[in-house]
């Protein structure tokens, strides 16, 4: 077995390595952005050396990828894979879930900063970002679907905007938007779904 690396500070490091380094890119990004994050820093955090760190990844936008696709790998399961909520629950509890983490208030999506930031619509990490984004859309047009919404597809796009829109504004104002987000998505749920097909979602 090969000696294993020492890291800047002079302790060794093993396979941990690539978490490290994942751990502190999420932490400084989301405090001070992906421009304003150098290697030297990011490399500093984790307590790994630089070529630890090209060694698991080639380069940083490498790592701006991994980083996002890190955040939710099955597409928000846990809110449309629960076989114990009705369509129509599920759909409303997409807004409970960017609240429920640690912190006061919910950082602004990772994916639109990363997409703002870059300025680089062919960066991978952009297109990981568009490519969570129409995920996230149909999930909630496919969900919007099983409930029984005449025009899912449309129902599935406006659910995806009113989240980003929440996301971002409760970063610029500093104030958790996503209670009022969800109401109006209540509103525009229940009338995309006839009173026929949703009755029974909505007492429950």
């Amino acid at each position: 077995m090969t000696e294993l690396e020492k890291g800047p500070q002079g302790r060794r490091r093993g396979r941990g390595a690539r978490e490290r380094i994942l751990g502190a890119s999420r932490q400084l990004f989301r405090d001070q952005g992906i421009n304003r994050t150098g290697m030297d820093q990011l490399c500093a955090v984790a307590q790994v050396s630089k070529r630890t760190a090209y060694q698991h990844f080639a380069s940083k936008d490498e790592l701006v990828t991994e980083y996002l696709r890190r955040f939710d790998p099955g597409t928000m399961s846990a809110v449309f894979d629960r076989p114990d909520l009705a369509p129509r629950e599920r759909l409303l509890a997409a807004f409970e879930l960017p609240a429920s983490g640690t912190q006061e208030l919910t950082p602004m999506c990772p994916y639109i900063a990363a997409a703002v930031e870059l300025h680089d619509p062919r960066h991978p990490a952009s297109q990981y970002a568009r490519d969570y984004k129409q995920a996230i859309a149909a999930r909630l047009a496919d969900t919007a679907r099983e409930a029984g919404a005449t025009h899912p597809e449309q129902l599935g796009e406006q659910l995806a905007l009113l989240l980003d829109g929440a996301a971002a504004r409760t970063r610029v104002m500093n104030t958790e938007s996503f209670p009022t987000a969800a109401a109006i998505a209540a509103v525009l749920i229940d009338n995309a779904i006839p009173a026929t097909t949703g009755d029974e979602d909505r007492s429950r």
